[in-house]
């Protein structure tokens, strides 16, 4: 291992020692009293039950971030790298199709490694905390479905890039960029109607109070919905949520039937007024700028990186090729995603508070989207008090209790 190996070493370490003390402090932060603003929806024994859950995610948590380690080193002091890609050159195949191979078998030993944990966490954590409703074969067919989505999309994608990095010189990134950004755009049209169906059923919201009360808030504040939806979110949780999709004249708004059926129409209304104020506010589009300058960066990076012999010889890896300089540079950019990710992070916990502020403004809904929040965190077993540096590495959204806080200002 040369210089650069031991600094890449450092880095990766320092990262998973991070969000060890992360994990931590988040489970030295739980506090034995019930915190009094959410007495109205935990009893003694929800609150007990919220700390064993949150105790045994974060354990959970660390085992598989440990193993990951563990076994992404393994592979790189056993000289995994360039023994995969001997293999891979004695069949001599073309370098797209070599690329292809490559990078395709270690997405399938990611998978497989993954596929205990995602079995343990679906049937004997959720299921013991009474979340679990997702069958074996659900089960079984979610992850085939997302492999040949991964193969479908991703497959084609890949050969694009390898292909313009094989030939299109200094511009290469330029050009990947280009191709992930139309993909990107063109699946946000695609996947309400083409991809989100091959997991759940669609099913327009029946006629009723309900549906009048949206319909008549979205009139209001002339947000035109193409479609008012309820999902079967139940199949596989009992943990309820919302989401908006769509642009232009297909917007939509999507319920869990879980949602529905426990929430009153007025904290439904105050739910979808958030979902709408994230539009409202131009939080989707901002979302698609930075991910759009985060593609672009990750290129240009990985253009300079690609083909530098001391990224190859940090891996032991003894000749130089575009596919592996991919995987190797999807190492090397790990710690500086960790460093991106908390600006955004931080900047979509912000999203979070105007969208609930844009509710309250516009519904006057303000006790009503609080009681829903409160509702759903005891539904969830949400933590309600999460450590600082574990809500900036990991949380999109803002501690509960911050809410409740900041909406009951807004009510005020």
């Amino acid at each position: 291992m040369n210089a650069y190996g031991v600094l890449i070493l450092s880095a990766l370490v320092a990262e998973y020692g991070l969000k060890v003390a992360a994990d931590v402090l988040n489970l030295r932060a739980s506090r034995a009293d019930l915190p009094p603003e959410f007495a109205d929806v935990y009893g003694a024994k929800r609150y007990r039950a919220t700390q064993s859950y949150t105790r045994m995610r974060i354990r959970f948590g660390l085992v598989r971030a440990t193993l990951d380690l563990v076994v992404l080193l393994a592979f790189w002091f056993g000289g995994g790298f360039d023994w995969l890609d001997r293999l891979v050159r004695d069949l001599e195949l073309p370098a797209i199709g070599a690329g292809l191979v490559y990078i395709g078998a270690l997405v399938l030993a990611r998978v497989a490694l993954s596929l205990p944990f995602a079995a343990y966490s679906t049937f004997v954590i959720e299921e013991r905390f009474g979340f679990n409703q997702t069958t074996p074969a659900t089960f079984v067919a979610d992850r085939v479905k997302g492999l040949a989505l991964v193969v479908a999309i991703g497959g084609p994608l890949l050969a694009a890039i390898l292909w313009f990095f094989e030939a299109t010189g200094s511009l290469a990134w330029l050009w990947c960029w280009g191709v992930t950004v139309a993909v990107m755009l063109v699946g946000q049209f695609v996947a309400p109607t083409w991809i989100f169906p091959l997991f759940n059923r669609f099913e327009r919201l029946d006629e009723g109070e309900l549906r009048d009360a949206i319909l008549a808030y979205a009139n209001k504040v002339s947000f035109p919905l193409e479609g008012l939806f309820v999902i079967d979110g139940s199949r596989r949780s009992t943990k309820a949520n919302a989401f908006f999709t769509g642009f232009g004249s297909h917007k939509r708004v999507a319920l869990f039937d879980s949602l529905v059926d426990r929430h009153q129409t007025d904290e439904l209304v105050a739910v979808v007024a958030h979902e709408i104020g994230h539009y409202k506010k131009h939080h989707i589009q901002q979302g698609l700028a930075l991910a759009i300058a985060q593609y672009g960066v990750l290129f240009f990076l990985l253009s300079l990186l690609l083909e530098r012999r001391w990224v190859f010889d940090a891996f032991s890896v003894d000749q130089p090729s575009i596919y592996v300089g991919l995987v190797l540079f999807a190492l090397l950019y790990s710690p500086v995603d960790l460093v991106l990710s908390l600006f955004v992070q931080a900047l979509s916990r912000r999203n979070e508070f105007e969208a609930d502020a844009y509710a309250c403004e516009t519904s006057g809904l303000a006790n009503e989207l609080a009681t829903a929040l409160k509702r759903l965190s005891a539904d969830s077993l949400a933590n309600l008090t999460p450590h600082p540096l574990y809500v900036k590495l990991h949380y999109t959204h803002p501690p509960l209790a911050d809410r409740i806080r900041a909406l009951r200002a807004l009510s005020s």
